[in-house]
């Protein structure tokens, strides 16, 4: 880890890939940059990792659903989430195999949609 709080690894990993923030635990989050230097964003939803990947020539500090290049899961129940090599290396491997997204002109999301969309997660408790 430097002094910024960003993590640098070792040269066998993708030049470029780092994690400029993460919490570890049950509740593991964080945002980085791929190693084509794309944003990236990841965080735990119950017993999965989402990451969502943003498109590079993206204006906004914070990505919006229209920003979303590609997806990907991936079930935590055989990963230490209090580790924070763990949870890097997780978020490493998923980014090659990060499914793209349709365009956001092409998908059907509205705001009242994303909110209905976040208010059923808080429900169903992930």
């Amino acid at each position: 880890m430097t002094n910024s709080g960003e993590i640098r690894l070792k040269a066998d990993h993708p030049a470029g890939f780092a994690i400029d923030d993460i919490t570890v635990g049950s509740f593991a989050h964080g945002f980085g940059r791929t190693a084509n230097g794309r944003p990236f964003a990841f965080r735990t939803v119950g017993s999965t990792l989402e990451l969502e990947i943003y498109r590079a020539d993206s204006d906004s500090d914070v990505p919006g659903p229209e920003d979303v290049v590609a997806v990907g899961r991936a079930r935590v129940t055989d990963v230490d989430l209090d580790d924070e090599r763990s949870v890097v290396a997780l978020v490493r491997d998923m980014i090659p195999d990060a499914a793209p997204v349709e365009p956001a002109a092409d998908r059907d999301v509205t705001t009242v949609r994303a909110l209905l969309g976040r208010i059923g997660s808080v429900i169903d408790g992930r």
